[in-house]
């Protein structure tokens, strides 16, 4: 599983000219499955996005968790994460899940971190989707 976080204001998705995800403060998680991951892949992630100390503090200190600043998360499904471009000029996706098995473990992600107490808003599994941030800092990580 690999993800792009991006600490956003706000964050929003569109599919065919209409909203269906948006947020406030909080992360923006760009999720590819591959076709090893597992389950238990998609709780130790979403654990770590939850838990993970990338906001500001009153000391200006990066010392903050989602919690702790009453974040919401915007889930979307990118299998291009798993885009390889060593050979040639075309990227190949082999390593990318199976859609049928990324959409179950994508749908997992997302309720267990509801489960959570998370506030979480999605796009559209393998629709073409429009994203809309205002990227916090920035600050970017990715995680595997």
């Amino acid at each position: 599983m690999r993800i792009v976080l991006q600490r956003v204001n706000h964050a929003s998705v569109t599919v065919d000219g209409e909203i269906c995800g948006q947020i406030g403060k909080g992360y923006l998680v760009l999720l590819g499955v591959g076709h090893e991951d597992t389950e238990e892949d998609c709780r130790r992630l979403a654990d770590k996005i939850i838990n993970l100390r990338i906001f500001s503090d009153e000391n200006d200190k990066i010392n903050l968790s989602l919690n702790d600043v009453g974040g919401e998360l915007l889930v979307v499904s990118q299998f291009t994460l798993y885009a390889d471009c060593r050979k040639g000029n075309r990227p190949n996706f082999i390593q990318a899940g199976k859609p049928d098995e990324a959409e179950r473990l994508y749908n997992y992600f997302v309720d267990y971190c509801r489960s959570k107490g998370k506030h979480v808003e999605t796009g559209i599994f393998a629709a073409d989707m429009k994203v809309s941030l205002e990227n916090d800092g920035p600050f970017t990580v990715i995680l595997e």
